[in-house]
């Protein structure tokens, strides 16, 4: 951050010369370039680790260090997050859409470098996650720290926020249109020129930035050997049901497991997991790392699926063996990612995702040939089925289908990547209402981006809507001095309240109209023998959700508010709406 006598001058010259939309648009800009060398640096990093430690291996030899260096990565993680970032970096987009529900899209700036650290620890050392995650909070906490340091609005920060998400994706895939899908679809950023406009510039920026430092290097290059055939559509719609379902098993799977290994001390955490976690490395090799070197080989048409694994050379013959094999691929993948996650590595699931993607649909292609004998491509029912589970575990079609498109030049197979997000996305909808990244913060009410009546209540408090203008009398007042009262007051509801501030109810001005002009009554008649005690009262520190809800169940137009049965005064249903639609009218005027 520039120090503030820089910024003040800063702020000033910007408010004299540059106009509000052009001003973000310069933003967009910075964000994108921002955002596009955090992917080049992580992209760069983890290859220089993982190259220095693995160069010369062999799966043969008795090199078992190999199998401790994920646990090593894991460990440094711990050390680094403990004792250099102190504070919870894990689940990186997740903790983007908490930033913007519940921290007025405030990013704590070490979340600009932070996460790329310790993924490359975690990740770099092999431990089965991917980068997207740490790159895209990194790209978050740029657009979000530039925001702050020119004050600008939650909404302009939000948008630049997503623009930082945006950049992040298109520059770690140089997939432009993607990133700015996936910030529209997971983020929910709303679809206005004001937004798109900054997003695309973001994007673009990102993969410029991308493709000159690093080249035309997209994860993966793609020939279409076999084309999309119009009678396969059948087996399409199935692979769209089949990587739907594994989908919500990735989902459920890998947050069960990480809730299991948080009941674990914290002593023994790691120990079990990288345990287990070098267990399924010495069985399945491909589970070391992200595993796009092995995407690399399936879409490609190579099938070096299990890599050099025990069981390959034993099983490889024998078809159904074979299937079984690579079925547990599946599994053992979102087990890894768990494992690693759970036991305080650093990553993301959006390669996790690709990963198992790429294998159910090479699985579900070898399975059909075996069983039926037809000569189905295995790298495109691969490529495809790579993006039926992304956009099953991210409810995000259009983002799955944009992205392989983009990284892999596999646009020939538009219509089959239609078919099968779709359906994907729509079964693991039926069995999971909310995304991987969604659903725990929608669990703890923690999720408004996705609810923009929410977003709206979410800046509003019961504090700042309580009315005190309301004249209070005594409990033990008399009819006459109720009128006397009433004859200065300008609202036609009395609370009646005690000197020490208590409560004991309310008169309502219609209620003692026909009595009040019968002077008889005046000093036989007392407050405490008029007055009514409403089934209702708001707590000053209710959320506005309980507000609503109250207003709804009572029916009336005021409710009284209470702090530990002392009166401070009413919120009435008109100001609460009326502040609602101020809110509303900020939210969405372009």
């Amino acid at each position: 951050m520039l120090p503030k006598s820089i910024t003040g001058k800063l702020l000033v010259w910007r408010l004299r010369h540059i106009r509000q939309r052009q001003f973000v648009l310069i933003l967009s800009i910075l964000v994108g370039i921002g955002s596009g060398l955090a992917a080049v640096t992580l992209k760069n990093t983890l290859y220089y680790t993982n190259y220095f430690l693995t160069n010369g291996f062999s799966y043969h030899g008795v090199f078992y260090l190999f199998l401790a260096f994920p646990m090593i990565g894991i460990i440094l993680t711990i050390l680094y997050i403990r004792f250099v970032v102190k504070d919870n970096i894990s689940h990186g987009v997740s903790k983007v859409l908490y930033a913007i529900s519940k921290n007025n899209s405030q990013i704590k700036p070490h979340n600009t470098f932070s996460s790329m650290i310790a993924c490359t620890l975690t990740l770099g050392f092999g431990g089965s996650v991917g980068p997207e995650a740490p790159i895209v909070l990194t790209g978050s906490a740029i657009g979000s720290n530039l925001a702050r340091m020119f004050r600008l609005d939650y909404k302009t920060t939000t948008m630049l926020i997503g623009c930082g998400a945006a950049g992040a994706i298109a520059g770690i895939f140089e997939a432009p249109i993607a990133g700015a899908i996936f910030v529209l679809e997971i983020l929910m950023l709303d679809l206005t020129l004001t937004t798109l406009i900054p997003l695309l510039i973001t994007t673009v920026t990102a993969s410029l930035v991308s493709y000159l430092l690093m080249g035309n290097e997209v994860l993966f290059s793609f020939t279409l050997h076999s084309p999309f055939i119009l009678r396969h559509i059948p087996f399409y719609l199935l692979l769209g049901v089949f990587t739907g379902l594994v989908s919500v098993f990735f989902i459920r799977g890998s947050i069960g497991i990480e809730s299991l290994l948080k009941k674990v001390p914290s002593a023994f955490r790691v120990g079990i997991a990288g345990i287990m976690l070098a267990m399924l490395i010495f069985v399945y090799p491909s589970l070391f790392g992200e595993g796009y070197t092995v995407l690399k080989e399936v879409i490609n048409g190579n099938g070096e699926v299990i890599g050099n694994s025990m069981l390959f050379g034993v099983l490889k013959q024998n078809h159904w063996s074979f299937l079984i094999i690579i079925f547990g691929l599946i599994i053992m993948k979102v087990v890894a990612m768990a494992l690693t996650q759970g036991s305080g590595g650093i990553g993301g699931t959006f390669a996790p995702s690709i990963f198992v993607g790429a294998i159910c649909g090479y699985f579900f292609a070898n399975l059909l040939n075996t069983v039926f004998g037809l000569q189905i491509s295995q790298s495109n029912f691969a490529l495809v089925g790579m993006a039926g589970v992304m956009a099953g575990v991210m409810h995000a079609p259009l983002t799955a289908i944009f992205l392989i498109a983009e990284i892999t030049g596999g646009y020939q197979l538009l219509t089959p990547l239609i078919m099968v997000s779709a359906i994907a996305y729509l079964t693991s909808h039926f069995f999971e209402s909310h995304s991987i990244y969604t659903r725990q913060l929608a669990a703890r009410n923690e999720l408004i981006t996705h609810d923009k009546d929410k977003a709206v209540l979410s800046f509003m408090s019961p504090r700042q809507l309580i009315e005190t203008n309301f004249a209070t009398v005594d409990p033990e007042a008399t009819l006459g001095q109720l009128v006397k009262v009433v004859a200065t007051a300008s609202r036609n509801m009395f609370p009646v309240v005690d000197r020490e501030g208590t409560f004991f109810g309310i008169v309502m001005l219609d209620n003692i109209r026909q009595i009040m002009f019968d002077q008889s009554l005046y000093e036989v008649t007392y407050v405490k023998n008029l007055l009514f005690m409403p089934d209702y009262a708001i707590n000053p520190d209710d959320s506005m959700d309980t507000v609503i809800q109250l207003f709804q169940q009572s029916d009336r137009y005021n409710l009284p508010v209470l702090e530990n049965g002392k009166y401070i005064g009413f919120i009435s249903r008109a100001n609460v709406f009326s502040q609602y639609r101020e809110l509303l009218k900020k939210f969405s005027d372009d």
